[in-house]
């Protein structure tokens, strides 16, 4: 992944939208394919590398890493490594991970609704 300039005309675009636009920087954050499905599987508790890769099967390993990365950037998730061998890392909500639960729920409830309007439409 390329790395934008800070200074570059698209970062302070995004910068901007942030600040004018509550939902933008959300959607900044939990935004993307993979970092809501991340977020919801961890809300029943920390997870290891290899339960998060089982319980979403479709996902590649270069996404996984990416988007675990960027969450804890983001300072949505906490990555905890114990200095073991074989070394033992989890994954798991911070506060502000936490925070978001009550929104990961209202948002698959309204997929469920969403989806069933759909059909009968």
């Amino acid at each position: 992944m390329t790395k934008i300039k800070e200074s570059s005309s698209t970062n302070i675009n995004k910068e901007l939208s942030e600040l004018k636009c509550p939902v933008t920087y959300v959607m900044n954050k939990i935004g993307g394919h993979w970092k809501s499905i991340i977020i919801f599987q961890l809300i029943t508790g920390p997870k290891r590398y290899s339960e998060l890769k089982r319980a979403i099967p479709v996902i590649t390993e270069k996404m996984l890493i990416q988007s675990l990365k960027q969450l804890e950037a983001d300072r949505l998730v906490i990555r905890k490594a114990e200095v073991v061998v074989p070394p033992f890392v989890t994954y798991s909500l911070s506060d502000s991970g936490r925070e978001l639960i009550p929104l990961m729920h209202l948002m698959a409830e309204w997929a469920i609704h969403d989806s069933q309007r759909t059909v009968r439409n």
